[in-house]
């Protein structure tokens, strides 16, 4: 990470321009470091996810914070009809595009959350990892999500929530305080970032409070917590018209 590059405030309302700024020049190292401190269980996190999208994963499904493309790839394996996978960090989705092949059914968008290029009712599923917690305004980006999904459209997301409950807490504080920024600073160069990483979870919703969030937009939700109990999985149904 360069020297001059800003480090968000996980808590501002402006913390955009620098969290993009933050993900371009992670992008290189990103996906070495998200398997080194995840051990792995970051790919089976995300199946997880894309199983949660039922048959919604086989129509037009939004890939949300794309990032590197990795739900986008396991999309695609899935047999999605065409995959449109939109973040706001131009080089995560260079970065990421190597992982994908010509003439497979996809289009990238270097597009805000906040502001969708998708019409109403365009996409059978919608589906973000890891990303909603670095969104601005974040009712904003939630009705974008029900304005682009059509009725009886699933939307999963899979995010490092604040933790509630002893062991959590415990386990999500340690590991986000201590073990990431050191790890995650040796691998990219950049703790600052990965310092960033747990104050983005403070500035955080719960689980519970999310699915709320998502409630007043029309859907129906569960979570699911993941193993180990530092990531959830919030899933949201629109009913049918």
């Amino acid at each position: 990470m360069s020297a001059k590059a800003p480090i968000p405030v996980a808590g501002a309302a402006d913390r955009a321009p620098a969290v993009r700024q933050m993900f371009d020049d992670l992008a290189p190292r990103y996906d070495i470091a998200n398997r080194v401190l995840s051990l792995g269980l970051d790919q089976a996190w995300r199946q997880k996810a894309i199983r949660a999208l039922g048959e919604n994963s086989k129509g037009t499904v939004l890939d949300l914070c794309a990032g590197t493309l990795d739900l986008t790839r396991m999309l695609l394996d899935n047999g999605a009809a065409h995959v449109h996978a939109a973040d706001f960090s131009q080089q995560m989705l260079s970065h990421g595009q190597t992982k994908l092949q010509a003439g497979e059914p996809f289009t990238i968008h270097c597009a805000d959350a906040r502001e969708l290029p998708f019409e109403e009712n365009s996409m059978d599923g919608l589906i973000c990892g890891f990303g909603l917690r670095n969104v601005p305004e974040l009712p904003v980006a939630l009705a974008e999500c029900a304005r682009v999904l059509r009725p009886g459209g699933t939307l999963v997301v899979l995010d490092f929530f604040q933790p509630v409950g002893l062991l959590p807490r415990l386990l999500q504080g340690t590991y986000n305080r201590v073990i990431v920024p050191i790890v995650g600073g040796l691998i990219t160069g950049a703790g600052e970032a990965y310092r960033y990483l747990n104050e983005s979870i403070d500035a955080f919703t719960t689980a519970s409070e999310f699915e709320d969030m998502l409630s007043q937009q029309g859907f129906t939700t569960h979570a699911d917590r993941m193993f180990p109990p530092v990531a959830h999985l919030v899933v949201g149904n629109l009913a049918d018209e």
